[in-house]
């Protein structure tokens, strides 16, 4: 699968190496292209996976504020919940397509 901005591939891995959380695809942090993600400050906590970094993504100009994310850290309750360990893994917003 990948996520896919405009024409460039930000992210790119087998579907059976994606976590699905919540109807997101998480893409495994060797997988993720990260010349395209510059850290954002906005700060959230999700209330069973933990603290979320944002990402701005950029590419050709384009810059989309917090439309990647991960959780560098999870609660082991969200890793049980979830049933994998998804530490870092990268998911995208809507404008960043996620195609076969």
């Amino acid at each position: 699968m990948k996520a896919v901005l405009d024409d460039t591939v930000i992210a790119e891995a087998p579907r059976e190496e994606l976590i699905s959380i919540e109807g997101n695809w998480y893409f495994p942090p060797s997988s993720v292209r990260r010349e395209y993600l510059r850290d954002s400050p906005t700060p959230y906590t999700c209330p069973w996976k933990g603290e979320c970094q944002y990402f701005t993504v950029t590419v050709d100009g384009t810059e989309l504020a917090d439309r990647a994310w991960s959780y560098p850290h999870p609660y082991a309750s969200g890793i049980e919940r979830v049933g994998a360990d998804f530490s870092d893994y990268v998911a995208f917003w809507k404008e960043i397509r996620v195609v076969d």
